[in-house]
């Protein structure tokens, strides 16, 4: 095709029916509902984001109503006068205004002026008023009464993408409707259907990158393929994709995952270097990190990875990771992150706040339950290929892929079912080794030796120390075969095990509100104290505090431990509201008050 006479993908495949309209499939067929019934309002508003179809819609619309010869399904024939001159863009039935250049209230009476006119072919004369916000408010008084009562012929449809800065009266004379963002599977859709018709190559995961820079705009998601085809040419491949359009690869977030788990600190301040170095905002890097583990986080259930606005290849891939990534890791990383994007727009050494956030990723896995990773990498598979076509150093389809010495160490490793605590790293002598704490379980029926307790029966600790038990107030017995355990623990490690109550007794609401409020303080080596505000509060602790005592035992490794509660003692304060009360803390602060009042034969009001 001759450069002169090229058009671009926005245009060219701009949708000319409402059947061809991408992703507001609800307020087409309520638009043909109404035109096959013959119900039309006299007025119409558009609104929605950017590039979602408002004014292609509005003109399908006035296409259709003026079809003399409507097909069996109402819509425009495409070959009788009217439908041939709006294709050849020279119908007088539709009248567009561009309200961004044309605001005033002279332009909006030069408009009046032309609704007097009935129309020449066709039953209505449409008046298209785009970006309807931004006519002045003199332009939106002259247009009222108008808009309100207008000829039968005339119809107005306004299209905005700031529905808000238009007036409320303008509101109540037209049928609102919604445009919704087109969804990624939507416009992956509808970019395959283009590539095919222009005889162009284009893999899915590319796709789906022009899709996520889209945004839900559907004129942006061509324009972007456009500028793909004219720098890769007749074949669109994920890796020219990201270059062209400065995306960061999916890939770095997951070995940054893999890294953490590992407790990789080295390898994950190496990333983040090779990251910025490619010219990457590391505001960005981290709120992409954020939303790379929301997708792990649902890809752990099969009913909810669908949420994940992805390619069915990368989705899979976020599905192996899932496997082998606890949730409760993802919930204290999530909250990791979350600070480290609050302190990101206040730091002066924004780089030091992102290392200190990957430092304590990294720090995670030994504060909480040891994590079992892939001890070895199946072979690349092209069916389960996360990249269509990988190079010899791109992405097999395990997550633990990953092209580094430590993967190809851990490759020729024997098989180990929990991972070893990494050694003390010489060049970071500030990060503490803490020992692990075994994953965190709530025995459904109680051991022979143990006492017989209904889950709902009181129990926990008393304010003396003691723990509540139904016939004894000794300790919990060690596990059968074992010696009495006495592990030491510290104070975060306490509350890293107090955090993880909220996981097992997720169904108890009140009780997780209160575990969430109330943290234990350690006392000594051996007991800790949770201070209550209201005496209410201690007994809803108490139903649950043997079962509680059990877990935090297990999880410290420490059957010596006990939970001493306590209800603080707040003073309440009566103020003083009326005017007797006033009078009287006055009089206690001042006594010649009283005199001075009977002096004067003075009243309180």
């Amino acid at each position: 095709m001759e450069n002169n006479k090229y058009i671009v993908s926005a245009r060219k495949y701009r949708p000319s029916t409402f059947e061809s309209v991408v992703g507001q499939h609800a307020l087409t067929a309520t638009l043909r509902n109404s035109i096959r019934q013959g119900k039309l309002a006299h007025a119409y508003l558009f609104c929605g984001p950017r590039g979602v179809g408002k004014t292609t819609c509005a003109r399908i619309f006035a296409k259709t109503i003026n079809c003399l010869t409507p097909t069996s399904t109402h819509d425009a024939c495409n070959t009788c006068e009217s439908c041939v001159a709006f294709n050849e863009q020279r119908s007088f039935n539709i009248h567009e205004l561009d309200a961004a250049s044309n605001n005033s209230v002279e332009d909006i009476r030069n408009l009046i002026d032309q609704v007097r006119v009935p129309p020449q072919v066709g039953k209505y004369s449409v008046y298209i008023i785009d970006e309807v916000h931004m006519l002045s408010t003199g332009a939106f008084n002259a247009l009222l009464k108008t808009l309100e009562e207008p000829p039968s012929y005339a119809i107005f449809i306004l299209a905005t993408t700031e529905k808000h800065k238009v007036l409320p009266t303008i509101l109540s004379r037209c049928q609102v409707y919604d445009f919704q963002r087109i969804t990624v599977a939507d416009i992956i859709a509808h970019l395959q259907y283009v590539a095919k018709q222009e005889g162009i190559t284009a893999s899915e995961d590319a796709l789906n990158v022009v899709a996520q820079k889209a945004d839900g705009g559907m004129r942006d998601a061509l324009s972007i393929f456009d500028q793909l085809v004219a720098f890769c040419g007749d074949t669109l491949t994920y890796e020219r994709a990201i270059e062209v359009l400065n995306v960061l690869d999916t890939d770095y977030y997951f070995r940054l995952t893999d890294m953490a788990l590992k407790s990789d600190v080295k390898g994950e301040l190496l990333l983040l270097n090779e990251v910025l170095n490619k010219g990457f905002d590391a505001g960005n890097f981290v709120s992409g990190l954020a939303k790379h583990l929301r997708d792990v986080l649902v890809s752990h259930d099969a009913a909810t990875i669908q949420l994940i606005e992805t390619s069915d290849t990368i989705r899979q891939h976020y599905r192996q990771q899932a496997a082998y990534t606890p949730a409760v890791w993802i919930f204290k990383a999530l909250d990791i992150i979350v600070d480290a994007e609050t302190a990101y727009r206040t730091s002066k050494n924004k780089r030091l706040t992102v290392e200190l956030m990957l430092i304590r990723l990294a720090n995670i896995v030994q504060r909480t339950q040891p994590i079992t990773m892939p001890t070895q990498t199946a072979a690349p598979n092209e069916a389960n290929n996360v990249r269509g076509n990988q190079s010899a150093s791109g992405t097999p389809n395990n997550p633990g892929y990953h092209n580094t010495p430590s993967a190809q160490s851990a490759a020729s490793a024997p098989p180990n079912p929990i991972r070893q605590a990494p050694p003390q790293m010489p060049q970071m002598p500030n990060i503490p080794q803490m020992p692990t704490i075994p994953s965190i379980q709530v025995n459904s029926q109680p051991s022979a030796s143990s006492d017989q307790m209904s889950p709902m029966a009181p129990a926990g600790g008393n304010t003396d120390g003691q723990p509540y038990s139904s016939g004894s107030s000794a300790p919990a017995q060690p596990a059968a075969g074992g010696e009495k355990r006495n592990a030491p623990f510290t104070a975060d490690q306490l509350q890293g095990a107090w955090v993880g109550l909220k996981s097992t007794f997720k169904k108890e609401l009140r009780l997780v509100a209160m575990l969430d409020a109330h943290r234990p303080v350690l006392i000594d080596d051996h007991t800790a104290q949770v201070t209550f505000i209201n005496p209410w509060q201690e007994e809803e602790y108490k139903k649950f505090g043997k079962q509680i005592l059990t877990i935090l035992r297990n999880a410290l490794q420490n059957d010596n431990l006990l939970i001493r509660t306590a209800v603080a003692e707040q003073a309440m304060q009566r103020r003083a509201y009326t005017s007797e009360e006033k009078y009287r803390v006055l009089q206690e602060q001042n006594p010649y008050l009283n005199e001075f009042k009977k002096q004067f034969n003075m009243l309180l009001e």
